[in-house]
């Protein structure tokens, strides 16, 4: 049995009440989610949130998965992009609620949340720099427009294909190719100017 058919198997299982395969479900999908809206909202407790909310709305939608339309990937991909965009229109994401450079109030230790999320496995040097990196990157995609934003993340952070942007989006392939031809011209435009700044 491909893959195709295992995970089709198992969203049939769930549909049945099969709580073991919701687990699986959730198990394999937790992350590419959480880095979704990780990357849409730029916090990391939003991202939980938004992350279970999708998992809700995916448990309630499981039974409408259609195995001839899509692969079941660009369908979670598809509720994802469609619980960020309410939560986009409601306006509550319009900036970044924690900083990475910000010590949270409620917390003794003092430590930025940069700190708290810095990879121990490189030498300090490096370190510094690849945070300062992440961080301008991070900054540089908010400025983008949501569909140029949107259609960078799901190709160069997700590594989805054209076809399935295609089809979470709802727009012609074309369009996908533009959109993130555009996202990342403007991005490495902001990208230079924050490199100018910096040095």
């Amino acid at each position: 049995m491909d893959d195709i058919q295992a995970v089709n198997a198992l969203v049939r299982r769930c549909v049945t009440g099969d709580a073991a395969a919701w687990q699986e479900i959730v198990q394999q999908y937790h992350r590419r989610i959480y880095n979704i809206c990780y990357r849409f909202s730029g916090s990391p407790d939003d991202a939980a949130d938004l992350t279970q909310e999708v998992f809700i709305k995916m448990y309630r939608t499981l039974s409408t998965f259609d195995t001839t339309r899509a692969a079941f990937m660009t369908w979670v991909t598809t509720v994802t992009r469609n619980l960020l965009v309410d939560h986009f229109r409601k306006g509550k994401y319009d900036r970044v609620t924690d900083s990475l450079d910000a010590t949270p109030s409620n917390q003794d230790d003092g430590l930025t949340l940069a700190e708290k999320l810095e990879d121990h496995s490189a030498g300090p040097e490096a370190r510094v720099r690849s945070q300062e990196a992440q961080k301008l990157v991070h900054e540089a995609l908010r400025k983008l427009s949501p569909e140029l934003r949107e259609a960078v993340i799901l190709r160069d952070l997700q590594d989805m294909d054209y076809k399935d942007i295609a089809l979470v989006l709802k727009v012609p392939e074309g369009t996908v190719k533009s959109r993130i031809n555009r996202g990342r011209t403007e991005l490495a435009r902001l990208l230079q100017r924050s490199y100018r700044q910096v040095s």
